[in-house]
């Protein structure tokens, strides 16, 4: 990515909440990128197979949406945020992390690393839902995601705005000088980003390697104090769904950067270079490994749900054709631990039938009990989350009988 290095003197301040050598004046180089307006994109035979290869998957992974699927799209979604989260070291596992949210929708109290996680995913589903389908992207949408990835942060009062001071990675807390990347001084901020606004109404490149660039611009540009690794890796479903390219199922492009994390920082320091090519590659090979490790979920996730509609019917007192039980066992991939408020929601159905549904599923073997007190009832399918859990590791899916 061509760009300019600029030379900035960090002043002295005796003031400073920080040890005397922090305090000194010293040097240090703020990178700004070139425009991506300015860009001159030309592909080579393998860059430009990897980004036709990346697409197909995509396609192919979406070719297969049908309406039974839908409650597949929504964990394909949540499995985006979490690894999202995944990448900036906030950990947490797919069945605490069901568990916990299960507990969050009957009012009970989570912890503070539980919420934020929770509202990436909530910030996820706001950009592919309401950014996506902006009729002109802008940088209040931008700011919209941020504001929902950071409101139950340590740091709520940073979301949404936009950095007015310098802010850098690596180094030390003090000063940006020995930092491993200084971004774009705050004064030229604004600009970069108008001008990524107008490359994400573009229409010129393909789909990939226009999330490509869109993505590793906005990480360079670093416009929030905090969060820009979430909101960026946001913007590359927005750009997918703006284009048309995942009507129904994301990629969950992050469990492969989480996976390979060392290496996903290594290619967007070199998105700063001057072979874009290299960085374009990578990307889309992993939304390639994304999309076919979504592709075999579906699959296996379909497979699970037959298994347990034969389970469920062989099983003594089946319940009758129509019945809740079957219409809990589509929305299950969507909820893989579930309270009954939810399940009302989730079906429509009435709440007697709904609790009925319930406990002939956990008869059957399909559903377990978390809590056994009526009032904080919780079940879960253990099958279900056992696929939920490879998933999230990059590892394709198998079905535990």
């Amino acid at each position: 990515m061509p760009g300019t290095y600029i030379d900035t003197i960090w002043k002295h301040d005796p003031a400073a909440n920080a040890p005397p050598r922090f305090r000194r004046a010293c040097r240090y180089r703020s990178f700004l990128p070139t425009r991506l307006a300015d860009l001159t994109i030309s592909l080579d035979a393998e860059t430009a197979g990897a980004v036709s290869d990346a697409e197909s998957a995509i396609a192919a992974l979406n070719a297969r949406a049908y309406p039974a699927l839908a409650p597949f799209a929504r964990l394909l979604l949540r499995t985006e945020s979490i690894a999202s989260s995944k990448v900036e070291g906030l950990q947490i596992g797919a069945r605490e992390l069901a568990r916990a949210e299960a507990k969050a929708d009957g009012g009970r109290r989570i912890g503070s690393n539980t919420l934020e996680i929770l509202a990436n995913i909530e910030a996820m589903e706001l950009a592919i839902d309401r950014a996506a389908t902006a009729t002109t992207f802008g940088l209040s949408e931008i700011r919209e995601v941020h504001t929902r990835l950071m409101d139950s942060s340590p740091s709520p009062r940073i979301a949404g705005s936009i950095r007015r001071v310098q802010n850098w990675i690596g180094g030390n807390n003090y000063n940006p000088c020995g930092a491993d990347f200084v971004p774009p001084p705050p004064e030229r901020v604004a600009a970069l980003l108008d001008d990524l606004c107008g490359s994400m109404n573009d229409t010129v490149l393909p789909p990939v390697v226009q999330a490509a660039l869109i993505h590793a611009q906005f990480e360079t540009i670093h416009p929030f104090l905090d969060g820009n690794g979430r909101t960026g890796r946001a913007l590359i479903h927005v750009v997918f769904r703006r284009r048309g390219l995942t009507p129904a199922y994301v990629p969950p492009v992050s469990v492969i950067l989480a996976e390979h994390r060392d290496r996903y920082i290594t290619g967007l320091t070199g998105f700063r270079g001057d072979d874009l090519a290299v960085w374009i590659r990578q990307f889309a090979d992993a939304c390639t490994a994304a999309a076919q490790l979504a592709s075999a979920y579906v699959s296996s996730v379909s497979q699970l749900t037959d298994l347990w509609r034969r389970r469920l019917a062989a099983h003594p007192g089946a319940p009758r054709a129509g019945a809740a039980a079957w219409t809990l066992i589509d929305i299950l991939p969507a909820h893989p631990t579930i309270t009954g408020p939810v399940a009302i929601a989730a079906t429509g159905r009435a709440r007697a039938a709904v609790y009925q549904g319930l406990d002939q599923l956990e008869r059957a073997g399909i559903l377990t009990t978390l809590a056994h007190t009526q009032r904080n009832k919780i079940w879960e399918s253990t099958a279900l989350l056992a696929l939920i859990e490879g998933l999230e590791a990059g590892r394709l899916p198998v079905i535990r009988r």
